[in-house]
């Protein structure tokens, strides 16, 4: 389950339903309006901050998503999974762009430069 949290009283003001087992990952998008969650189902979701519907699902990996962030800009998602590769997403249409693959290990862990130029992925 992913739940969105006021950090000042300690509320959950969210519980993002439709969550298919467990969640490895999450991250606020740059401008706060929409999460995305790692999914042990080997998808990627994307949720409204102010709703909680659903507004987008990544499929292409063929394992569990560990690790997932937006780009700086929003336009983009990286996944980061346990089939050894790691996969560029566009966000408003939901294609793989890019997908990463020579690794040896599970992708535990991704992140965008602050400039969204250059992306960084960390397997076993």
């Amino acid at each position: 389950t992913a739940k969105v949290w006021d950090q000042a009283s300690g509320d959950c003001l969210l519980t993002l339903e439709g969550s298919q087992g467990r969640v490895f990952a999450v991250a606020f998008s740059p401008d706060g309006q929409q999460v995305l969650t790692a999914f042990v189902d080997s998808m990627a979701r994307i949720y409204s901050v102010v709703s909680g519907d659903l507004l987008r699902t990544f499929e292409g990996h063929s394992e569990a998503v560990l690790a997932a962030t937006f780009s700086p800009d929003g336009q983009r998602v990286l996944t980061g999974s346990q089939d050894e590769s790691a996969r560029v997403w566009d966000t408003a249409s939901g294609e793989c762009l890019l997908t990463l693959d020579d690794h040896q290990s599970w992708v535990r862990s991704v992140d965008f430069a602050p400039d969204g130029q250059k992306m960084l992925t960390a397997a076993d």
